[in-house]
């Protein structure tokens, strides 16, 4: 597995894959870890379509992702593939569509463990009452990413 480490306008971003995909993508706050002088062969596509994303000129995601979990983890995960650029479902809207009313804390807790941070997009989920709630890379991240998705607000003529 190769490493690297870039800047994001959300803190130092870590990927980590080889040439079965791409493994873990994870945030952590600046001055945690040192950015990379080089970017590993295998990683520069994921590095090259993230920094699209946070330009704004990238919307959908195009890498070979290979996250390490449990089956039901990677229907969660499979799951939130499905949620559109843009848009939001609450945890009850993912859990009823994964077939088990009763699983919310499950799906909650696999989509806490998502380890390709943005590309598998957990922030996409939100409370039933359209609360930001539960968010590994913290809820100033999830609000952040969730802006940064929304269409422009049109400004009012008057």
């Amino acid at each position: 597995m190769e490493t690297v480490y870039i800047n994001s306008p959300l803190g130092i971003t870590k990927i980590i894959g080889d040439e079965n995909g791409i493994a873990v993508i994870s945030v952590s706050d600046v001055g945690t870890t040192d950015v990379s002088n080089e970017i590993p062969e295998v990683l520069k596509e994921a590095v090259s379509q993230l920094n699209e994303y946070f330009q704004g000129k990238r919307t959908d995601f195009e890498l070979k992702l290979n996250p390490q979990g449990t089956e039901f983890q990677q229907k969660v995960w499979k799951s939130l593939l499905e949620i559109p650029y843009g848009k939001t479902v609450s945890y009850m809207d993912q859990t009823k569509k994964l077939g088990d009313v009763k699983a919310i804390r499950a799906v909650a807790s696999a989509n806490g463990k998502n380890p390709l941070w943005i590309v598998i997009p957990c922030h996409r989920v939100i409370g039933t009452n359209g609360s930001l709630t539960g968010y590994a890379g913290g809820l100033s991240r999830k609000k952040w990413l969730l802006e940064h998705e929304s269409p422009s607000a049109q400004q009012s003529l008057f």
